[in-house]
């Protein structure tokens, strides 16, 4: 039988009209692929990559697991509606087909069931169905809540919504209560329905004459349908695309496939997963502070797929990575705007980089280089420690750029300058080579990031010099006396902490030479220090607004000595700190 009745035309229309959209935009994504991803995928195809991906699709496009660990209340809501809704198309599924029994059926059959087959009763399935109905009727007052009252889930602000985002959005919250009347109406005609349909059923067949629930009852099941329908048409132009796009990007991402600096399809799939929860805006810096509000990745992916992106916009940001860290996506933040700089200048780019020419400006011989870098030469002070620890370390350590060199080239790759940055990181990989070292330090985070990153040095470990002091302490080669008077407190850098994952070495040296005092955001919640070479549009007064807040809260904690692991993020908060600013290889040297 097929069962069709007018009713079910806007849902089938719109199963049709998402179905044949989504797979078309799965088939551009993937097919345009470049070549070396498309290996990836044919090699991973078959393995423990693809069971790994089936788990994270049902534990995050499901449960939500990440979003559970950054605030509860948001993951209940979330959850409720995704799983929620997954389980009551499973327990229709299993519905129609004990009932039937024949799994094979049409889908309008399982979804509309009660509509086809009212005085249909089969043990506990009502029950079941009513308590998902009323679980996720649950999480929509919740998401409704949300929306005029972010507060209540510790959030200041949540997203601003597209044309499609309020249509989806509107037939989404009409989707569960107009089943939920549809199902009543049904279960006063036919004295059907459990706990919450039969409850409400009653009412209404004590309210309303019979023919008056016979025309009600087929309206609401007319609306029911067309709000399906509409919601699944609107996916595709709205928010709700996250739902389809992000179980491609789970497999792709454990197939080993990643975000570029220069932008392939894999960066439009991570773009149309942003569901713009709004977690990624409370964590931005530039909004805590009211400096901007309408930059943050949330903001920037949603204007890139809308095609209304601009370069003030794409510059705008510090790139610390909070938003990043907490996305529960795992969308590739950075790596996305900074595409998006390449396309603004990779017509126009205003570096001339070649004065550059083979120059080698290095000194003395060794298997251990040190690579200081640009800020680190212009904070002499760290390099002077940084020559006493390696002759206590008695080690001969080859200096790259002692009395000059060539930039490690992430600023020009953070500015979206891809080819200045590539002709500095070849020209330096060939010094690193030609002078054969084995273990490459470097005082900067920055260096330190895309030295391991982008310059795929064989053989040549890179460390940071937080690492090797650590190191050199460990072997009993650096002594630290303790001294229980001192007090330190500790600035993690963006590019050390989050960006490298650099935590426990910096504060295990503290701790042997004095007393260490923490602010509560520390670690992979640490506040960036405002001075971020990534941010072309931010002002001097901005940035010494951001980092006057951070050290204020340093301040507080009555240390005598705020250490950082990073030569700009010494220079940027020593211009607002009332107490010394201090390398940590000051600290120990």
């Amino acid at each position: 039988m097929s069962y069709f009745e007018p009713f079910i035309i806007p849902f089938s229309v719109g199963v049709v009209i998402l179905f044949a959209v989504m797979w078309t935009k799965f088939i551009s994504w993937i097919s345009a692929l470049p070549k070396s991803d498309k290996k990836l995928i044919i090699r991973n195809a078959v393995s423990k990559a693809t069971f790994a991906a089936l788990w994270e699709v049902f534990s995050e496009c499901l449960l939500h697991r990440r979003i559970s660990r950054v605030n509860p209340r948001l993951w209940y809501m979330h959850m409720s509606l995704a799983f929620g809704w997954f389980l009551l198309i499973v327990a229709g599924k299993i519905e129609g087909t004990l009932y039937l029994k024949s799994p094979v059926n049409p889908p309008y059959v399982d979804v509309f069931f009660r509509k086809y087959f009212p005085e249909a009763h089969i043990p506990f399935m009502g029950f079941i169905m009513d308590l998902l109905l009323l679980f996720i009727l649950s999480g929509l007052f919740m998401a409704v809540l949300k929306r005029f009252k972010p507060s209540v889930y510790g959030m200041k602000k949540t997203t601003k919504h597209t044309a499609g985002d309020r249509i989806a959005l509107s037939s989404l919250w009409a989707i569960f209560p107009l089943r939920l009347t549809a199902e009543s109406f049904n279960s006063a005609l036919y004295d059907s329905g459990s706990f919450l349909t039969g409850t409400i059923g009653n009412l209404f067949a004590f309210l309303f004459p019979e023919h008056v629930l016979q025309i009600l009852n087929e309206t609401s099941w007319w609306l029911y349908s067309t709000a399906l329908g509409t919601f699944f048409v609107a996916i595709p132009l709205s928010r709700y695309l996250h739902i389809f796009a992000e179980i491609p990007l789970i497999f792709l991402r454990s197939f080993k496939i990643r975000a570029a600096a220069v932008p392939t399809t894999f960066t439009n799939l991570e773009i149309a997963a942003c569901s713009r929860c709004g977690i990624c805006i409370d964590p931005c810096q530039l909004g805590r502070n009211d400096i901007a509000n309408d930059i943050q990745s949330v903001y920037s992916l949603r204007n890139i797929r809308e095609k209304c992106n601009t370069v003030e916009n794409s510059d705008n940001c510090l790139m610390c990575g909070r938003c990043e860290n907490i996305c529960p996506v795992g969308i590739e933040l950075n790596t996305i705007r900074i595409s998006q700089r390449y396309k603004f200048r990779k017509n126009d780019n205003p570096y001339n980089y070649r004065y550059i020419g083979n120059r080698d400006f290095s000194q003395g011989e060794g298997k251990t280089g040190y690579f200081a870098g640009c800020m680190t030469m212009l904070s002499p002070k760290i390099i002077q420690a940084m020559e006493k620890i390696f002759r206590q370390s008695g080690e001969e350590v080859w200096f790259a750029d002692k009395d000059g060199g060539v930039c490690c080239g992430r600023p020009q790759k953070l500015a979206g300058n891809i080819d200045a940055a590539n002709r500095m990181m070849e020209l330096n990989k060939s010094l690193f080579i030609k002078h054969g070292i084995t273990t490459l330090v470097t005082s900067c985070p920055i260096c330190l990031k895309v030295f391991k990153e982008d310059y795929k040095l064989e053989n040549i470990r890179v460390i940071h010099h937080t690492q090797y002091i650590h190191e050199l302490v460990q072997k009993g080669v650096l002594k630290l006396k303790k001294d229980n008077r001192k007090i330190f407190t500790y600035h993690d850098p963006c590019e050390l902490g989050r960006g490298s994952r650099i935590y426990e070495q910096p504060r295990a040296v503290l701790s042997l030479a004095g007393t260490l005092v923490e602010i509560d955001e520390t670690r992979e919640n640490s506040l960036c220090c405002g001075g971020s070479l990534a941010n072309t549009r931010l002002s001097f007064e901005n940035k010494n607004l951001i980092s006057k807040t951070l050290t204020d809260r340093f301040e507080a904690t009555g240390a005598q000595y705020l250490v950082t692991s990073c030569p700009l993020c010494k220079k940027t908060l020593s211009r607002t700190s009332n107490i010394p600013v201090i390398d940590i290889a000051e600290a120990v040297s």
